[in-house]
């Protein structure tokens, strides 16, 4: 119920959605291309980085494509079934990406603070074995989200104040006894959103004190140039969610949604432009791709000509 009822707001929303979704996706692709194509960008904080657009893709992607239809359907019901897929999804996607910030902030404190042992440490099983435990993780807490909201009893004809299944409002929608089941979630939700940003304090406290040492302002500049891509990403991510939830439990539900798009659509979408417009490596790669797009398309059209 978190849309407006106005028939005349429908097609803006419509646009709206349907280009942040378009600006997401290929954002997120053309940078995942970029760092699989190019042999430069095949080190840890790329991978991390392919990684990190993965998940921004499968989370704008949980909630926009059905936004969409509804607006379009003139139907804001979703199934049961659906509610909690959709729910599982986001729960998974978001905790995703809150590991793989905090995998990349320890990925910058070993290139900052140990540059001479950054590849004996940040070696490839390494890399592989840190993505595989934030996919096991976000796992595991989607799947504890769903089992509690399984248990729950009088659910049914509920309504959603949030334009998706948002998963800090179905927890408070059970008309049975929730007591255990909210120590549970708290408790999960404590820890993991607790060590991921200590884990990014306590590596930027590094960092800091690392580049502070650094006797030249120019290699302070090239130092903390290497981090303050991810330091924005960082800061848009955690102040969304931050304005989320106390969004959803001190402000209107209006205020609420608007910071629910601010998180689910608007923060993924930024990312790329973040990563792409700071980043000359990224830019760099995107122009050999782009090169050998042309070069390719070329071959294959005979009237073709490359300056």
């Amino acid at each position: 119920m978190g849309l407006p009822d106005d028939p005349e707001f429908q097609p803006v929303l419509t646009g709206l959605f349907l280009s942040m979704y378009l600006v997401t996706v290929l954002g997120n692709l053309l940078i995942i291309l970029a760092v699989s194509s190019d042999s430069h960008l095949h080190t840890p904080m790329y991978f991390f980085l392919s990684n990190l657009s993965l998940a921004d893709i499968g989370f704008t992607s949980t909630t926009v494509p059905r936004t969409i239809v509804n607006i379009q359907t003139h139907s804001r019901v979703i199934a049961y079934a659906s509610c909690l897929t959709q729910m599982s999804f986001s729960i998974f996607f978001a905790c995703m990406e809150d590991t793989l910030l905090a995998v990349m902030a320890y990925d910058r404190f070993v290139a900052i603070c140990h540059p001479l042992h950054y590849p004996v440490i940040m070696n490839p099983r390494l890399c592989g074995f840190l993505v595989l435990v934030s996919v096991f993780l976000s796992l595991l807490i989607s799947q504890v989200h769903n089992l509690i909201v399984l248990q729950f009893s009088c659910f049914k004809e509920i309504k959603i104040s949030n334009f998706f299944c948002d998963p800090s409002q179905l927890l408070t929608l059970s008309c049975s006894d929730t007591f255990v089941n909210n120590i549970v979630t708290n408790f999960f939700a404590a820890v993991f959103g607790f060590l991921p940003i200590s884990g990014i304090f306590f590596s930027y406290y590094k960092i800091a004190s690392s580049i502070l040492r650094v006797p030249l302002s120019s290699g302070k500049y090239k130092a903390f140039s290497t981090c303050s891509s991810h330091l924005a990403v960082v800061c848009l991510f955690y102040g969304t969610v931050i304005g989320v939830y106390l969004g959803s439990s001190m402000a209107s539900p209006r205020k609420s949604v608007v910071a629910s798009v601010m998180y689910t659509v608007v923060t993924p979408m930024l990312n790329p432009f973040i990563y792409s417009l700071r980043n000359s490596d990224i830019k760099s790669a995107l122009r050999r791709l782009h090169s050998r797009i042309v070069k390719y398309l070329c071959l294959i059209h005979p009237f073709c000509y490359v300056g």
